[in-house]
């Protein structure tokens, strides 16, 4: 690619995430550029983010369900992405499930991360399954999406020990800072296999 490869984030929080590769790219040491920033949750600071840095920040209209992710929504999503050139499509706390026809339309250029090394402590709250299971390590893992959750295959972990006394919530912010160094480093060997 002689231009910059685009991506499009997708996050329904706070979207630290999308800050790290926000910051890596800053640096030079991602070459990309952030072409949308996309959430399910008008109120996610995530879009806060986006705009203070001039990028494009949408609302995915899920047509009022909670959880799921309707297919004329996806369709709707995929759509957009197209229409700003993205090339890979980052989630970042995305908290629905990415079925056909986003796979579709990006297939293995749809990325996840997610806290546990998988395949331990897929799902919700992976920091607090792994404390109440008694873990001695857990840590987090970049994967491509596939129609799984949390199944694709697996680009690259950082483990991350379970100390004494930890409780999911110093777990959680010892793990999300392996996160916010792992992501980058798989993105942009992502960006490579696409040049």
């Amino acid at each position: 690619m002689s231009r910059l490869p685009k991506l499009g984030i997708l996050g329904s929080g706070s979207g630290s995430n999308c800050q790290s590769i926000y910051d890596a790219i800053q640096s030079g040491s991602l070459r990309a550029e952030i072409a949308v920033v996309m959430s399910d949750n008008p109120d996610a600071y995530i879009l806060e983010r986006a705009r203070s840095w001039g990028i494009p920040a949408e609302v995915i209209d899920c047509g009022g369900f909670k959880t799921r992710f309707p297919e004329e929504s996806q369709a709707s999503v995929a759509a957009r992405l197209k229409q700003y050139g993205v090339d890979c499509v980052c989630l970042a706390g995305f908290m629905r499930l990415v079925k056909l026809p986003l796979l579709k339309e990006f297939p293995s250029r749809i990325l996840n991360i997610h806290p546990s090394l998988l395949p331990a402590f897929p799902g919700l709250h992976a920091w607090e399954q792994a404390v109440n299971a008694g873990a001695a390590e857990s840590g987090c893992t970049v994967h491509y999406v596939d129609d799984g959750m949390d199944t694709g295959p697996i680009l690259g972990q950082a483990r991350v020990p379970v100390l004494p006394g930890d409780t999911p919530e110093s777990l959680h912010a010892r793990i999300q800072e392996q996160e916010h160094t792992l992501y980058p480093a798989m993105i942009a060997r992502v960006l490579e296999t696409l040049a």
